[in-house]
């Protein structure tokens, strides 16, 4: 691992995934499976590719099914308030991982492992892996860029303000971690428990240059309902294959 990359990764899996239904019934988003294989064995495949190898997963929804199957491979945050919180008190109550940076992600991405390098990798401390090619609707969370940096975060940003989404996918070094902290406290003291975690990026994009890292046309998605992950299958996952046997031959 490079020193522009933490060795941490913390992954927000505690929600219950209500517009997944039927999928999510019995378990969380994080365990649903592509190809035989779960989100979150994906994503820890990735971050271990790039050299991460603390894993810290904060659970709530069905925690006990992420326990029995992902057992010792990460440490345990357990968010028995889920129900009536949201990733920003996830986040929060994982904050005392974040003294020494990490990577903050969403336990739903299905991202080529190309990402996850491209991220961890960058020179840059503090990052958000953004699609500047996606179109920017209601339900995605997007941001508004200047010059390389994020300065904004939202689900209702103006269409003159909407520079690409969010992936999902943020890294922290040293001091970015330490003001996402404050954020992250002011945040869940002033009532905003139940907003989602990029409420507390977009604090500290107002202080604190979080530099862009492009998709460039690498295949991801965030996997929110069941059209998504028929997509998921059909689409993105083939699509991941595809570029890592191309990069192979290549």
């Amino acid at each position: 691992m490079n020193n522009h990359g933490p060795a941490r990764a913390i992954i927000l899996a505690a929600g219950r995934g209500t517009r997944l239904r039927p999928h999510t019934a019995d378990r969380p988003k994080c365990l649903i499976e592509i190809d035989g294989r779960t989100l979150i064995d994906r994503q820890m495949a990735a971050l271990a590719a790039c050299g991460v190898s603390d894993i810290v997963a904060v659970v709530g929804y069905r925690a006990d099914r992420v326990r029995a199957i992902v057992g010792s491979r990460v440490r345990y945050i357990e968010n028995t308030r889920f129900r009536e919180t949201n990733s920003l008190y996830s986040l929060w109550m994982a904050s005392g991982e974040l003294q020494q940076g990490a990577i903050v992600l969403n336990s739903d991405v299905l991202a080529s492992p190309v990402l996850f390098e491209r991220l961890c990798r960058a020179p840059r401390s503090d990052a958000v892996l953004v699609d500047r090619d996606q179109a920017c609707g209601i339900e995605e969370m997007t941001v508004t860029i200047r010059g390389d940096v994020v300065v904004d975060f939202g689900k209702n940003l103006p269409r003159e303000c909407c520079h690409g989404e969010n992936v999902g996918m943020v890294k922290f070094g040293v001091e970015g971690a330490r003001r996402l902290r404050v954020c992250l406290d002011r945040l869940v003291e002033t009532g905003h428990e139940d907003d989602w975690a990029p409420s507390a990026f977009r604090a500290v994009a107002r202080e604190w240059p979080l530099h862009v890292i492009a998709t460039d046309g690498q295949p991801w998605i965030e996997i929110d309902d069941p059209v998504d992950l028929v997509r998921a299958r059909r689409h993105v996952a083939p699509a991941i294959v595809a570029r890592a046997a191309t990069a192979r031959v290549g």
